[in-house]
């Protein structure tokens, strides 16, 4: 992935010298992350004139850190493996895990075209051949590549790819410092890069800037109780885009809803997959017991972990969560994960109470054959954890998502505070506001970046096509 992102930025490299002059085109992407390469790549294939903005040097943005999977409903994957699953199912956990908060006609189509946009990503090169449990889920519907490869720099690689080979003129190191509005239509974009700035005259814009949860004073502004929190995402998440549409009309929704994601590394901002829980290990807290269904939603599980014994808990497995899950070889290169030949020995390792631990395992791999979860009612029991080694990374919450921003339409088309259509102007991820609620499923955000970028681009290319 890093050679061609390379390539790619080094064919954009070579035409910085025409940056400084303004520049007319179709449409106009602002963000190199799946969202704004979705929406790129669909408007360039709608027949648009395409210029592609990324602030940062590289391709990628929060979509990089993406690790899991991609939530989709009704699959031909799924089809092939026996797996019953629907749209509505698929709807429906959205919802519950949103706390009902979310914009149900955003959701409906979110999970009906969740099927389609795994067609589409797989048809432009992204391997997304497996399909597993992640919490908030009550069918196998979250789709990852093959050996449990984290799922965001394929995609990225592959729509990396696809950009090239369609010829969109991606400008690298570019930041957006305004949009351009000229009566009640946007018509541009204002680019600084390397000290000077330009225009960029356009007949439809896309903001793909994602959210602000790396913007420390941004996220304590509308939710104080988070002040002081780590952060899983890009340096580049700043929100400046939210502040940008709202300046030219945009209205803003659900901006006090972020989400902590519950394992990150404790003091550290590396966040451990939910692949890892998905796969079956457990949960627990110093004293060597377990305190949560492991798959219980994000704000449900880092509350948990906040009410332990330092604020933290231990994510313990074994050698047959390694052997089914391959970013688990990474933490452990990265010496993220302390091991031990037994559990007595890794709970020495690592302070915690032995002989609990111990039985805590020997209870939980029970109820593994009896297939109930006695204790917390977890329903996705994978795998008993009894293959040496064993290890456990130390976990706690990080601010991982911002539910809140832009508000749109199905259209991805920004909508004012009194739900009119800004002509010209479209959004999709991070940025968006209205899809998650007061909490973001696992593996949802991939599906909501691609589906919601793809139709911003469609969407922007018809509106400039028919634009005088």
């Amino acid at each position: 992935m890093k050679k061609k992102l390379l390539c790619l930025l080094g064919a954009a490299v070579m035409s910085f010298t025409a940056y400084g002059a303004d520049v007319t085109t179709d449409v106009v992407v602002v963000g190199g992350g799946g969202a704004g390469l979705s929406a790129a790549i669909a408007a360039k294939e709608k027949g648009a004139n395409v210029i592609l903005l990324e602030k940062m040097l590289m391709l990628g943005g929060n979509t990089n850190y993406a690790t899991a999977g991609i939530n989709a409903a009704n699959t031909d994957l799924q089809k092939k493996l026996g797996i019953e699953d629907s749209a509505e199912l698929f709807y429906n956990d959205t919802m519950k895990g949103g706390k009902n908060k979310n914009n149900p006609e955003l959701v409906k189509k979110l999970t009906v075209d969740s099927s389609n946009i795994i067609n589409w990503l797989t048809e432009r090169g992204a391997d997304l051949s497996e399909v597993v449990f992640t919490g908030g889920q009550s069918a196998k519907r979250t789709h990852r590549p093959t050996g449990g490869q984290a799922v965001g720099p394929v995609i990225v690689d592959a729509l990396a790819n696809t950009a090239e080979k369609d010829g969109i003129d991606v400008r690298t190191e570019s930041e957006v410092v305004g949009i351009i509005k000229t009566g009640n239509k946007i018509t541009g974009v204002e680019v600084k890069h390397k000290g000077e700035t330009y225009k960029i005259n356009a007949k439809a814009v896309v903001m793909a800037t994602g959210g602000f949860g790396a913007n420390a004073a941004m996220v304590a502004e509308y939710s104080p109780a988070l002040k002081g929190f780590g952060s899983t995402n890009s340096p580049a998440i700043t929100g400046e885009g939210i502040k940008m549409v709202n300046s030219v009309g945009g209205a803003l929704v659900d901006m006090t809803e972020i989400q902590t994601h519950p394992t990150v590394v404790h003091n550290n901002t590396t966040m451990i997959t939910e692949a890892v829980r998905g796969e079956g290990a457990i949960l627990v807290n110093r004293e060597g017991k377990r305190f949560i269904s492991e798959l219980e939603t994000r704000d449900v599980v880092s509350k948990a972990e906040l009410d332990q014994t330092g604020k933290s808990a231990f994510l313990i497995f074994d050698q047959s969560v390694r052997e089914n899950l391959g970013a688990i070889n990474g933490y452990v290169r990265r010496k993220l994960a302390v091991e031990g030949a037994t559990l007595e020995e890794l709970a020495q390792k690592v302070g915690i109470d032995g002989k609990t631990l111990v039985k805590t395992m020997e209870t939980y791999n029970g109820y593994v054959k009896a297939g109930a979860d006695k204790d917390f009612g977890k329903t996705v029991l994978p795998r008993e954890l009894a293959k040496a080694p064993y290890y456990a990374i130390e976990v706690s919450p990080a601010v991982h998502h911002t539910m809140g921003g832009v508000r749109i339409n199905t259209e991805a088309q920004v909508l004012t505070a009194d739900g009119k259509v800004i002509p010209g102007l479209y959004a999709a991820g991070e940025i968006t506001g209205g899809v998650h609620g007061a909490n973001r499923i696992g593996g949802n955000a991939v599906t909501d970046i691609t589906v919601y970028g793809k139709t911003a681009g469609e969407n922007a290319a018809d509106f400039a096509k028919n634009s005088k």
